[in-house]
C-alpha cells in the first residue's frame, strides 16, 4: 500500500507509510525505546505520557520527564505525549517541552487510566468535549512542530469521534492516532476498525490506526480495510519487536521456534543491560524487564517465561535468558 500525501507537519517522511511504537505507560521508557530504535527502527517513537501538573505552579513537567525530551532518538522522531487538564496548564507544559527540545507534541485523549487528579484527564476529557473548544486552538497556537492527538472513539459512545472531527480539522491538528474502542471499554472486546475506516473517509487529516494489531495479518488487514496513513503498534510489538520488520516485508509467516528463541534472548538481554543503567536496585530492574511478559502468549515458551518471572536476581535471570531455546 502506498503512503498518502499530506500537507501537515508530520514526524515521519511523507513518502513513508509509518509504523509507530505506541506510548505504553510503564513499558516504553527510554531504555526500551533505545533498544527498539537500534534494533527494529520504528518510523516514529512516543514517550510514555508525561503528567502535567495542575494548579498554580511553575513546574508543569517533572524534571525526570524533561530530561527525556529530545527531538529524535537514534535519528527517529520522538513525539512527546502530554496528559493533564486545564488549558493554561497544558499550554505551559507544551512550552516547557519545546524549551527542553521537543519537536513533536501529542495530546492524550484516550488513556482510560489517566485519572490522576480531580480534573478530567486522558480519555476522561471526552466526558466534557466542550473543554476541547478552547484547548485545541490554544495548543495549536503554541506548538511549533507537529501537533497530534491520540484518542479513543469516544467516552461511552463509539460514534463520538465523528462530532469531534470538525474541531480537530479547524483547530490545526496535524494527525490523529485512533484506538477504536471507547474509554469505558478499556481493553475489553475488540477494536472496531470499521470506525477507523469511516474516520479516514470523513476527514482530510492523516489517521494512524491503533488497536489489536498483534500479527502481520492483523496489520495488513487493518491497512487494507481502513486506508489509514499508518499503524501504531502497542502490545503486539512489545510481545514481538520483529513485528515491525515482518510488516515492512509483508511476510505473514510465523518464524520458526529457533528464530523466536533468538529474538527473546536478544530482547531480554538488551533490556536487562539498558535497565541496569536507568533503574536502581535488582528488584526494580527485574520488575521493569519482566513487565514485557504481560504481553506475551507464545505457548512454546510459556514454561520458560514462567521460570524467568520467578527469577530473584539479575544473575539468575540472565542465566535463564541464555538457556532460551
Amino acid at each position: 500500500m502506498s503512503p498518502l500525501p499530506s500537507s501537515h507537519k508530520l514526524p515521519w517522511s511523507s513518502d513513508t507509510l509509518p509504523l509507530m511504537l505506541a506510548p505504553m505507560q510503564g513499558l516504553t521508557n527510554r531504555g526500551l525505546r533505545h533498544l527498539f530504535a537500534q534494533w527494529v527502527r520504528p518510523d516514529t517513537l512516543f514517550t510514555e505520557f508525561m503528567r502535567v501538573a495542575p494548579g498554580e505552579t511553575n513546574k508543569r513537567l517533572a524534571a525526570s520527564d524533561l530530561r527525556e525530551i529530545v527531538a529524535t532518538e537514534e535519528g527517529i522522531p520522538l513525539v512527546v505525549q502530554l496528559i493533564g487538564h486545564g488549558t493554561a496548564a497544558l499550554v505551559a507544559a507544551a512550552q516547557a517541552a519545546q524549551a527542553a527540545g521537543a519537536a513533536h507534541i501529542n495530546l492524550n485523549l484516550g488513556c482510560p487510566f489517566g485519572r490522576m487528579t480531580t480534573g478530567l484527564t486522558g480519555g476522561g476529557i471526552l466526558q466534557q468535549p466542550e473543554l476541547l473548544q478552547e484547548l485545541i486552538p490554544a495548543l495549536r497556537a503554541e506548538i511549533q512542530g507537529s501537533f497530534s492527538i491520540k484518542l479513543r472513539a469516544g467516552y461511552s459512545d463509539p460514534q463520538q469521534i465523528f462530532s469531534l472531527l470538525p474541531l480537530f480539522e479547524s483547530g490545526g491538528v496535524d494527525f490523529l492516532v485512533l484506538h477504536p474502542r471507547t474509554v469505558l471499554q478499556e481493553y475489553k472486546g475488540l477494536a472496531d476498525h470499521g470506525i477507523t475506516t469511516r474516520v479516514v473517509q470523513e476527514t482530510g487529516l492523516p489517521v494512524i490506526a491503533n488497536g489489536d494489531v498483534r500479527t502481520v495479518e492483523d496489520g495488513l488487514r487493518v491497512l487494507e480495510q481502513t486506508k489509514a496513513a499508518g499503524l501504531m503498534l502497542g502490545r503486539g510489538a512489545i510481545a514481538d519487536p520483529l513485528l515491525f520488520q515482518r510488516l515492512r516485508a509483508g511476510r505473514p509467516d510465523q518464524p520458526e521456534r529457533a528464530a523466536r528463541a533468538a529474538m527473546l534472548r536478544h530482547y531480554l538481554a538488551g533490556l536487562l543491560e539498558r535497565y541496569q543503567g536507568i533503574f536502581c536496585g535488582e528488584q526494580q530492574i527485574l520488575g521493569k524487564v519482566k513487565s514485557v511478559f504481560a504481553t506475551m502468549d507464545d505457548p512454546d515458551f510459556a514454561k520458560q517465561i514462567k521460570g524467568l518471572k520467578k527469577a530473584r536476581t539479575i544473575r539468575q535471570f540472565a542465566d535463564l535468558v541464555t538457556q532460551l531455546t
